[in-house]
């Protein structure tokens, strides 16, 4: 998986621009945090750059790219906050930078989350009031797939089923590749790779609106996950000597943390210890996505919303004084 990461930093590298001094040992103006492509991380980015902004008078910017641009970007300072950092998605790369003094982590965003290979509920279970019966009444695990490919049929391959892989780039796309070996799925199943997160989103909201067979990966907390109703499949228990050799287990445990480039300790040390405190659940940060999703916010739009919704949690993680602040411009 490091070996991806990297490579992928070559063909990304060019979406870190320079932002201010962002990089210098001394004080900064501007705090540039990371989105690496998901919903629930420029929430994130949003509840945090409020709080910089109106409580602790910061400006803040936000860089785009992929996982392995913009860790590469915290690393070298180009970018100082990473507030969602999924770390055994990129356990090498974490573990690394981390040995090596490259990146500080501060908390632990959230780590009740799951992620997998998805089917709809009524894949299963059917839906009477839809009048769909099951398609695949037997199917409880990631395996069992092998017995289902006309559940799941690619239109442009009939002749097998069509698994909807990660997005090509991010750092799970590797483990799911090494999935389709390990349980042999490639003999009746088509690893399909999609440009982005939202072409995930199309297709299977398509398929779900049709009552069709649909697999594929995703992970919670997300608007998804919590819109539709998803089953995740099953796997052997997490085992970590069997998951570093053929990935043939569930994904492992995953703590979402908080990290910052080491010298943002000395830039911003009161922003660190608002770092420190900063923590969240999935359901918390499922609110804020399902809230997108019925309203057609903005990630922007949401974090202010769930601030408003939760001001007790989030003003706990702050000075009297600084919270005061931060909830008058919420008015």
């Amino acid at each position: 998986m490091k070996k991806l990461l990297f490579a992928l930093i070559t063909a990304s590298v060019l979406v870190l621009t320079a932002c201010g001094d962002a990089s210098s040992e001394g004080e900064i103006d501007t705090i540039v945090l990371a989105d690496a492509g998901w919903d629930s991380i420029n929430v994130h980015n949003y509840i945090a750059a409020q709080i910089m902004e109106e409580g602790y008078g910061y400006d803040t910017d936000i860089t785009s790219g992929s996982t392995a641009a913009t860790m590469q970007g915290l690393s070298d300072g180009d970018i100082n906050v990473y507030m969602e950092v999924w770390t055994d998605n990129i356990r090498d790369l974490y573990e690394e930078l981390t040995e090596a003094g490259d990146i500080e982590t501060l908390s632990v965003n959230f780590d009740d989350n799951d992620q997998g290979l998805y089917v709809p509920a009524y894949v299963i279970e059917g839906d009477p009031e839809k009048g769909i019966d099951p398609l695949a009444p037997d199917l409880q695990t990631v395996e069992d797939l092998k017995d289902y490919p006309e559940v799941f049929q690619d239109p442009e391959d009939p002749e097998k089923g069509r698994i909807i892989n990660a997005p090509s780039g991010w750092a799970v796309e590797e483990a799911i590749n090494d999935k389709f070996d390990f349980y042999e799925l490639d003999e009746t199943f088509n690893n399909f790779s999609p440009g982005s997160d939202s072409a995930i989103i199309t297709d299977l909201a398509r398929a779900y609106e049709a009552g069709e067979g649909w697999v594929g990966y995703y992970w919670s907390p997300t608007a998804i996950t919590a819109k539709y109703d998803l089953v995740l499949l099953e796997e052997a228990p997490y085992d970590e000597a069997t998951w570093e050799e053929s990935r043939g287990t569930e994904f492992p445990p995953n703590d979402v943390v908080i990290s910052v480039h080491p010298d943002f300790l000395e830039q911003a040390p009161e922003v660190v210890e608002f770092l420190e405190q900063y923590e969240t659940s999935s359901a918390l940060t499922e609110e804020a996505l399902e809230y997108m999703e019925d309203n057609g916010a903005s990630a922007e739009e949401a974090a202010i919303w769930w601030m408003q919704e939760h001001e007790d949690i989030w003003t706990a993680w702050l000075p009297e004084d600084i919270a005061q602040d931060v909830v008058d411009s919420l008015e």
